[in-house]
């Protein structure tokens, strides 16, 4: 993903006009954790504008599938854990050791 992408919606977004995806295609694609069918476009669109963010770890994978973006780092723009690691996520000096890590390789 390119360093312009800040936000979680610059990438959403950016990846699907790279792709020439309207936002009423990708929106038919990501289909709903509870399988009642597709998110809306204005949902998207929300997304995108950075008014809203994903409600699950659902959505996010399928965002990261659909338009070949490492869903780790759209974890990382929404602000979120992944289930696995939050999870494990149990011992403190384990997770602040994990993100001084995390700080120290983006740093570099």
């Amino acid at each position: 993903m390119p360093p312009e992408a800040k936000t979680f919606g610059q990438a959403i977004s950016k990846a699907r006009k790279d792709l020439g995806m309207s936002q009423k295609e990708l929106a038919a694609r990501v289909q709903k954790e509870d399988g009642s069918g597709s998110i809306s476009p204005q949902y998207l669109n929300d997304i995108e504008h950075d008014r809203r963010n994903p409600t699950s770890g659902h959505l996010i994978r399928q965002f990261a599938s659909i338009l070949n973006i490492p869903e780790d780092y759209l974890f990382a723009l929404a602000g979120r854990l992944p289930d696995d690691l939050r999870s494990q996520a149990t011992d403190p000096d384990k997770v602040v050791a994990a993100f001084a890590n995390f700080r120290k390789t983006l740093n570099k």
